[in-house]
């Protein structure tokens, strides 16, 4: 979809009739293929069936802006309740979590805190947390929490980084001292031409560029893209440079390409899935209908059909 396009439908997606209506009625109209349900038990059902299928998973509670402490708090302990599910269950799944959840909002010093418990128990459990990129008002700060994560927990906390910003290769720069772990993908907020490429070619250009580099230097690359040209050129490189399955990652929405992500697998690639869950998903969900025109006709059938 092109930027002007996406910007149409993000704009839609905020008018409070829309939202109202969504909420009320998207699972039921189609949302369920991309959100795995409200409740953490409809994710690990979702996680067991993509693992059954050799596809690994990260797993994130929906929610975002909160300007309560409580709630960035219950936020905090539904992530800790996540990695104690994961390891109790057995199944194959790490965690991504949005720093405006976790209270950044209110405070970068309480949201830090809440995210070190978090990471902590993910060491304690041995395993890994990625904190998601939000919009571009948010990059420094969350930069700043992973910065202190990462000295802490160098195993266990990876970072996401949006191609479509003009700054992101200078901040892959700047955080390349501590060998960091990027999830490497476009981005899907509003942004404005004076943050973000305006043009798709452009974004995806600078997409290839930055999987390149971070695959150069020997970090762990997770390859975030349902562009097959992406991939595919993301794999020849990999050939290409004799790069190591144990050094990337290709990652997908949970709903998006499935027959791509087995593929993937079956091609000896290693796949992880975001499968996202919980109450507040509209905004989430908004997103994806912005990245891509089939998903709004997928949606628009299924209204015609009820």
């Amino acid at each position: 979809m092109s930027n002007v396009a996406r910007k149409v439908v993000l704009t839609v997606a905020e008018n409070k009739l829309v939202t109202n209506f969504v909420n009320k009625y998207g699972l039921a109209l189609g949302a369920k293929r991309f959100v795995a349900g409200e409740k953490i038990d409809n994710a690990i059902n979702a996680i067991k069936q993509l693992n059954a299928k050799g596809i690994s998973a990260t797993l994130d509670n929906l929610g975002e802006s909160c300007y309560e402490a409580k709630t960035a708090t219950d936020g905090t302990m539904e992530a800790i309740r996540i990695l104690e599910v994961i390891s109790d269950i057995g199944v194959d799944s790490n965690l991504s979590v949005k720093l405006t959840q976790l209270g950044l909002d209110i405070d970068q010093e309480f949201c830090l805190s809440n995210l070190m418990e978090i990471v902590g128990k993910a060491n304690e459990l041995d395993n890994f947390v990625r904190i998601d990129m939000e919009d571009s008002s948010k990059v420094d700060a969350t930069i700043a929490v992973f910065r202190e994560l990462k000295e802490k927990y160098p195993n266990n906390v990876g970072l996401a980084l949006q191609s479509y910003l003009y700054r992101t290769e200078k901040d892959m720069d700047n955080l390349s001292d501590l060998k960091p772990n990027f999830r490497l993908m476009k981005g899907a907020y509003n942004e404005p031409k004076e943050v973000a490429f305006p043009l798709k070619k452009d974004v995806d250009d600078n997409l290839v560029k930055i999987i390149k580099k971070h695959l150069d230097a020997g970090f762990y690359t997770a390859i975030a893209s349902h562009d097959e040209n992406i991939i595919n050129i993301s794999k020849d490189y990999i050939s290409k440079k004799n790069i190591p399955t144990s050094q990337y990652e290709f990652q997908m929405l949970y709903g998006i390409c499935s027959n791509l992500q087995e593929q993937l697998v079956r091609e000896g690639h290693k796949v992880r899935c975001y499968v996202p869950y919980g109450t507040d998903w509209y905004p989430y969900f908004s997103r994806r209908l912005a990245e891509r025109p089939a998903n709004i006709v997928f949606i628009l059938k299924n209204l015609l059909k009820k």
